[in-house]
C-alpha cells in the first residue's frame, strides 16, 4: 500500500474515532444528565446519522482494493443499518425516544469507538495487542444486543407507524408490496444474514488472533 493510501486511511478512521466517541459521549451525558434513555437520538442521532452514511467509503475502500476486506459485506452492513436509521429512526419520529435506540447507538457507539481506533493504528504498524484483543472479541456481546433489543426490536415496533402513514407509498407505487412488506420481509430475513456475518466475525476473529499468538512465539 502506498504511504499516500496509507495516510488518508489513517486519516480517515481517526475521524471515525473521534466522531463515534463524541456520539458515546453525547449518549451517556444525556442518560446521566437526565436519568432517562429517551434522549439518545435527541443528543447524537444527526451526528450518527453523518457518521453512518460517511461509512460508505469503506464499501468504496473494499472495491478498489484499498483495504482487503471487498465490497460484499461492507455493503451489507452498511445498507442494513443505514437503512435502519434514515428510513426508519430518522423518517419516524415516534420511534425516536424508545429505549431500542439508546441500546442500537450505545451497541454501535462502543464496537466503533474499538474498530475504528484499530484501524487508524494498524496503518502506524503499532496498534497495541489489547486493541486486537478488543476488537475481535467486543463484537461477541456488542452484535447481539445491537441487533436483537437494538435494531429488530424498534424495526417491529415501527411496523404500526409505517402502516399508518403509509410511509414511502410513492417509492413502491407499482410495485406488488408496499414498504411495510418490505420491513416485515427484512424483519425475516434479518436473523439469516446477521448469522452470515457473526459467523464471518468468529472467523476472521480466529484467523487475526492466531496470527498474533504465533507472532508473540516467535518474540
Amino acid at each position: 500500500m502506498s504511504q499516500l493510501s496509507n495516510l488518508y486511511l489513517f486519516l480517515y478512521n481517526s475521524l471515525q474515532s473521534f466522531g463515534w466517541a463524541l456520539a458515546l459521549f453525547r449518549v451517556l451525558s444525556s442518560f446521566v444528565l437526565t436519568k432517562s434513555v429517551h434522549g439518545a437520538y435527541a443528543s447524537a442521532g444527526e451526528l450518527i446519522c453523518f457518521l453512518q452514511t460517511a461509512a460508505f467509503l469503506e464499501v468504496i475502500h473494499g472495491a478498489i482494493g484499498l483495504v482487503p476486506s471487498g465490497a460484499l459485506l461492507p455493503l451489507m452492513q452498511w445498507g442494513g443499518r443505514t437503512h435502519f436509521l434514515l428510513a426508519i429512526v430518522r423518517g419516524i419520529t415516534e420511534v425516536q425516544e424508545l429505549p431500542s435506540v439508546f441500546i442500537t447507538f450505545l451497541a454501535w457507539s462502543l464496537s466503533e469507538i474499538i474498530r475504528y481506533p484499530h484501524y487508524a493504528l494498524s496503518c502506524l504498524g503499532h496498534c497495541p495487542s489489547w486493541i486486537t484483543y478488543l476488537r475481535y472479541t467486543a463484537f461477541i456481546v456488542l452484535f447481539p444486543i445491537g441487533v436483537a433489543p437494538g435494531e429488530m426490536w424498534l424495526m417491529y415496533q415501527a411496523l404500526p407507524y409505517i402502516k399508518e402513514k403509509h410511509l414511502y407509498g410513492d417509492s413502491f407505487l407499482g410495485l406488488p408490496i408496499s414498504y411495510y412488506n418490505f420491513v416485515q420481509v427484512v424483519l425475516l430475513c434479518y436473523p439469516f444474514l446477521w448469522l452470515k456475518l457473526y459467523v464471518h466475525l468468529f472467523k476472521q476473529r480466529k484467523s487475526k488472533l492466531s496470527k498474533r499468538h504465533e507472532r508473540k512465539k516467535k518474540m
